[in-house]
């Protein structure tokens, strides 16, 4: 695979990945949307849809890796890190582009984020559509969070590749989709599972210059968290699999 085709499969199937994982979210959260306070499941199927949307668009160019956790696991595995680089460039620049999406797919909902009248309600907090917010704020337990659950993610995306005929018959991005589900359903209640470096950074930056009435804080001293675990976990689930396998 050329550089050019990495870069360009990066950035057009991570950008799907967030515009549907943010948009998921946008649509569970925010007044005025249809889907509003539809809850954990369905953002977890959102974000599962997302992955398969994104991977499998982006597979016949740069094989989908779509999170540089997944790109690390993969060159700490084989040793090949010539072209992690394109990889992450491409997977941030498409996560700033599908955040702008999402917020140009509801940008009515947005704008309309003020006081409801003559309520006591106040507007709603927007990071959570975009980034991730731990349940409980204790950073050492956040990020061993994060990093168990990015090593559920790799560590089985290696092994897949061990299950003869899951690539040729097109079903390995499923299943890898399918486990994105899984772990936000049983992993995602403490961090809400980012397990994705770009997937996190690149939405709370896009989040810090967005103009979102009352938008909130991005949350900035928590942000080395969703990049700091997932990458770590990554790292492990590469050492952990060209150990055992």
């Amino acid at each position: 695979m050329s550089n050019g085709d990495i870069f360009v499969g990066e950035v057009i199937g991570t950008a799907i990945l967030i515009l549907f994982g943010a948009g998921v979210c946008a649509a569970v959260t925010l007044r005025y949307s249809k889907a509003r306070a539809s809850g954990w499941v369905v953002i977890a199927f959102g974000w599962g849809f997302g992955v398969l949307a994104g991977a499998y668009t982006a597979a016949p160019l740069s094989g989908g890796h779509l999170n540089p956790a997944v790109t690390v696991g993969i060159a700490v595995d084989t040793g090949a890190w010539g072209k992690v680089w394109v990889y992450v460039l491409g997977q941030f620049v498409g996560a700033v582009t599908g955040a702008l999406l999402c917020y140009a797919a509801y940008f009515a909902q947005f704008r309309a984020n003020v006081a409801e009248p003559g309520t006591a309600e106040e507007p709603v907090p927007t990071l959570g559509i975009f980034a991730t917010i731990p349940e409980i704020r204790h950073p050492v337990a956040n990020l061993v969070t994060e990093i168990v659950a990015t090593v559920g993610l790799v560590l089985p995306i290696l092994a897949f590749g061990l299950t003869e005929g899951l690539g040729e018959s097109g079903t390995l991005v499923l299943i890898v989709s399918l486990l994105v589900i899984g772990i936000g359903l049983s992993l995602g209640g403490p961090t809400g599972y980012a397990i994705n470096p770009a997937r996190d950074l690149a939405p709370r930056l896009a989040h810090t210059f967005l103009p979102i009435p009352n938008k909130g804080t991005s949350d900035w001293g928590y942000a080395w968290i969703p990049v700091v675990g997932p990458l770590t976990g990554g790292a492990l689930a590469g050492l952990l699999y060209n150990a055992a396998f």
